[in-house]
């Protein structure tokens, strides 16, 4: 069977039993602290687990784009290195919200993998939880007996609490679970040496390939488990793996998820896959495993940066880039050249790639041809610090030394530690933790949290958001908790129904105040966590109990209204000044200003910007009606609703409609109710943010008016300052007329230098056998003094010159050299040397250079003729 096949053939088995089929969500989690990526098939379905949510469908099953290569579930070291780890992989995944529990999910995988993949069941082995003492938890019995209807007995067995029982991360749901491992050996070995030995020792033959998840808890901050108010079932399977089992291979990599990757990357690099060169065929595992978490990613919106997600992304990269370079003597960018056939590949199943192709082949480009400039550099610096290294029979590279490979030469500390590795070194782990950490806390944002434990003060099952129609609402506080930002203390709160919109797609916050009786307390702020909306505090009220009401600054969600629905309009008219393929890579939508990131390859040029302005006013002057409606999400698209790469959107969506022949876009924010509210629309700034992304930053309303009026004043004081009407006119002539002057100064200072160096040329003097010129001299800037100074050197040999300058009240000085000295060993003459150690303390300056011409300059110009002296000394 393909890869295909068996992907279809699982879905198909599980549609059979009831499960509707949904659709993978986004690499790339948003509107979540606790986790960068999804990271497992469950990620997208924890407010069902934790009840913040009803689910739409109690039975679902899909295949999910994971990413692991950071925290707790951190595959990267072993990437390449082995066959079964992968950075971006594929989980298959069944799930039970709260309908069929361990009985079925354990059935349902015996008759999946033995019934319909037949795999022969003397190869399975599968594990149940042992129990925990420290955390009150019982050996799971009930796995146990469910397993027995199907597996031998000697072929169950029971797992630790690392291996059994499974946790997302340090809060959140968790339960036991049942992991399903495949011995691959051949029929002799199996009968040597038993697999219930292997299972979980890391033999690269005997791997987990299933996971079937009993979530029953919940981990609170403090660490205990409290019940979760239904049980569920979340299974994973390792597509890549099953893959592999299914088309009897001993890697993974020889399956054909990967076979047709390596096989360009063969093609591209004339080198071939399994020419039993290990360090190469690393390499190809790499580039085949890696292209595929960058280019997803990159899709699904994640930009490389140098910060939070987009680090992740771009250590990934680099970490590609580097195999490549050093073991497959590739050293062009290469990457990007894998894109067409991942895209085609996944084309049928995760078509957003292939959508994108373009801009994602132009993002990874761009980034390959950045490392690679400075790869060179730092392979060079890292081979120097090998070497010294081991010239002092040291074991480890110096922290402070891999901070400055990070910092200067961009490499993660992962590339550094692989390098170093390779080197038989290790990495002073914690000197480079240390120096990240000074440096993270002189850049650190005041807005880190630490946070408390919730404290209920309203139990509910359900909280809901009234804001699209109320910006008042009587409510009551669900919990609150205590936060701490640096020095700093406030509280955040969930109100049972709140009318403030949380930050989300772009749009800013709403704030506003809470009234309990006669005290009231604003809200700074409104975001969302895990589905709730959580407002920020600075104090709690007397009396938190009881009613409250909830009031939105209505003036401000006015405005920021005014630039959400501006900025629907302004990528439709992008869209048709550009071209289709610009498509939004980011926003902000606040009361005072809207941004807007677009995929685009070009500086936008002033008259397209012109153009789409013009398009943007147009449908505001025609004051259409912004129609609103709730819409099964299939049929959204159908009408041609827009929707955003990376956004994860439920069975009904909001459809935002300005002109359905103009815009139509899914849209959770809010709008005007008319275009013509929005009063004007102008666009203040275009720049680059990216590789292949432009910003624009516009105004409406009143902000945008304010700002055409502020422009004409300043119109007007520059015609009045010019004595015309003409301002345009006026300025154009003077420029010239500067030009004009510009070069007459250049002429004039060229016959200066021209002069002074015939004058200096019969002030030679000849020290220590060395023509040598040392003068104070009148010029206008620094350039012409060292102009001067190359003048004065073309017609001598053997020479030293220093000449200095008090120029506007500041002390410069050159110093030049023949470079034929630098072979006599009686003078230790170093240009660059002098001017730092004892030039530029006489002038309290600084300066460089390097040993034939240095340059400094200072403050104090009071003791230029002790400079001269000192280079005379020094020759002397």
């Amino acid at each position: 069977m393909t890869s295909a096949a068996i992907r279809q053939q699982f879905l198909e088995f599980f549609k059979e039993k009831q499960h509707t089929i949904v659709p993978s969500a986004p690499i790339v989690i948003k509107n979540d602290p606790t986790l960068l990526f999804t990271n497992a098939g469950m990620n997208q379905f924890k407010d069902y687990f934790l009840g913040n949510k009803v689910p739409t469908h109690r039975r679902v099953a899909d295949t999910q784009k994971c990413l692991r290569v950071s925290g707790k579930h951190n595959d990267l070291e072993e990437v390449g290195v082995d066959t079964y780890h992968h950075t971006m992989f594929e989980m298959l995944g069944n799930w039970s919200f709260g309908d069929y529990f361990k009985k079925e999910a354990i059935a349902w995988s015996w008759e999946l993998l033995t019934k319909i993949f037949k795999i022969n069941p003397e190869q399975i082995y599968v594990t149940v939880f042992e129990g925990d003492a420290s955390e009150g938890l019982p050996f799971d019995q009930e796995a146990y007996d469910e397993w027995r209807k199907w597996v031998v007995e000697d072929h169950i067995l029971k797992g630790n609490k690392k291996d059994n029982f499974w946790e997302m991360g340090d809060t959140g749901p968790c339960g036991p679970c049942s992991e399903i491992h495949m011995d691959c050996r051949s029929e002799g070995e199996r009968r040597q040496t038993s697999g219930a030995a292997l299972v979980n020792a890391d033999h690269p033959q005997v791997i987990e390939i299933w996971n079937n998840v009993f979530m029953q808890f919940n981990r609170g901050k403090d660490g205990r488990l409290s019940p979760l108010p239904e049980k569920h079932v979340d299974t994973g399977m390792g597509f890549e793996r099953l893959v592999r089992v299914l088309q009897n291979k001993t890697s993974n990599y020889d399956t054909d998820v990967f076979t047709g990757t390596l096989k360009v990357i063969s093609e591209l690099t004339g080198k071939d896959y399994g020419a039993s060169d290990n360090r190469k065929d690393i390499a190809f595992r790499v580039l085949a495993d890696h292209i595929r978490a960058i280019a997803f990613s990159i899709a699904d919106g994640q930009l490389p940066s140098n910060t939070g997600a987009g680090y992740v992304i771009r250590r990934i990269l680099r970490r590609a880039v580097r195999y490549y370079y050093s073991y497959l003597d590739y050293k062009t960018p290469l990457l990007y050249k894998l894109l067409p056939v991942i895209a085609g590949q996944f084309e049928g199943v995760f078509p957003e790639l292939h959508q994108q192709q373009d801009f994602v082949t132009k993002v990874i480009k761009e980034e390959e041809e950045a490392f690679l400039r400075t790869l060179e550099k730092g392979l060079k610096k890292i081979e120097e610090l090998i070497a010294a290294a081991k010239a002092k029979s040291e074991q480890t590279l110096d922290g402070t030394q891999a901070f400055e490979l990070y910092d200067t030469f961009g490499f993660p500390i992962d590339l550094t530690r692989l390098i170093a590795s390779e080197n038989g070194l290790s990495v002073d782990e914690k000197g480079f933790t240390h120096e990240m950490q000074q440096q993270k806390s002189r850049s650190r944002a005041a807005t880190a949290l630490d946070t408390e434990d919730w404290i209920t003060v309203y139990p509910t099952q359900k909280t809901s958001f009234a804001g699209y129609e109320d910006l008042l609402v009587p409510t009551k506080v669900v919990k609150y908790r205590k936060v701490k930002s640096k020095n700093k203390e406030q509280y955040q709160l969930v109100l049972e129904q709140t009318p403030f919109y949380a930050e989300s797609g772009g749009q800013v916050g709403d704030t506003g105040v809470l009234i309990f009786g006669e005290e009231q307390i604003a809200v700074t702020d409104t975001k969302k966590e895990n589905g709730e909306f959580i407002h920020f505090v600075q104090k709690l009220p007397a009396v938190i109990e009881g009613e409250v009401v909830a009031k939105v600054d209505a003036e401000r969600r006015l405005h920021t209204a005014y630039n959400h629905t501006a900025t629907h309009l302004l990528h439709a008219a992008l869209k048709q000044v550009l071209g289709t393929h610009v498509n939004q890579k980011g926003s902000l939508v606040s009361p005072d200003i809207l941004r807007f990131d677009v995929s685009h390859f070009a500086k936008i040029t002033d008259e397209e910007l012109q153009q789409v302005e013009s398009i943007v006013n147009a449908k505001i002057r025609e004051n259409i009606e912004v129609n609103i409606q709730e819409l099964p999400k299939e049929e959204a698209l159908k009408m041609g609703a827009m929707a955003l790469f990376g956004e994860k959107y439920g069975d009904l969506v909001r459809v935002v409609t300005v002109d359905p022949e103009f815009s139509i876009e899914l849209c959770g924010g809010t709008h005007v109710p008319r275009t013509g509210m929005i009063g004007l629309m102008t666009i203040t700034a275009e720049s680059a943010v990216a590789a292949g992304v432009r910003r624009i930053e516009a105004l409406t309303g009143g902000a945008a008016i304010r700002y055409f009026a502020d422009k004409v004043r300043q119109n007007k004081a520059v015609a009045d300052l010019l004595k015309t009407n003409a301002p345009l006119k006026a300025i154009e002539k003077l420029l010239e007329e500067k030009s004009q002057l510009e070069s007459k100064l250049a002429s004039l200072e060229a016959k200066e230098v021209s002069s002074l160096a015939a004058k200096l040329k019969n002030s030679v003097t000849i020290v220590n056998g060395i023509h040598f010129i040392g003068a104070e001299v009148e010029v206008s800037n620094a350039d012409n003094l060292k102009k001067l100074a190359f003048a004065l050197k073309a017609e001598l040999s053997d020479y030293v010159i220093v000449l200095v300058a008090a120029i506007q009240g500041k002390a410069s000085v050159v110093i030049i050299a023949d470079p034929a000295l630098n072979g006599n060993k009686s003078l230790d003459l170093n240009a660059g040397q002098l001017i730092k150690k004892t030039v530029a303390p006489i002038i309290k300056g600084g300066g460089g250079g390097s040993k034939d011409l240095a340059t400094a300059g200072g403050q104090d110009a009071s003791n230029l003729d002790q400079v001269i002296g000192a280079v005379r000394k020094a020759i002397g």
